[in-house]
């Protein structure tokens, strides 16, 4: 059930990074719960380093850094993009 839970999260953080990002990102649905799954691993994994807690429990901050993990991967996706486009 905490895979289950663990992707559910990712996919509400994956749409709010997209909300709160500006400019268009043209991703669908898998893209974006991809988006957020891999936004959860690096926000989870860095908020646990700094506060101690477990990257499986639920918690506020691991909302905060999953948006963040998610936001972080959508800029350097949306500049890698930018620079292969321009080569």
């Amino acid at each position: 059930m905490s895979i289950l839970l663990f992707v559910l999260f990712g996919v509400v953080a994956g749409f709010l990074a997209r909300a709160i990002m500006p400019g268009r990102q043209a991703m669908g649905f898998v893209m974006t719960a991809l988006l957020g799954i891999g936004g959860s691993f690096v926000g989870g994994f860095v908020g646990s380093m700094l506060t101690g807690h477990s990257v499986m429990e639920l918690h506020t901050s691991g909302l905060i850094g999953s948006v963040l993990g998610a936001l972080a991967i959508l800029f350097v996706m949306g500049f890698a993009g930018r620079r292969s486009a321009a080569a």
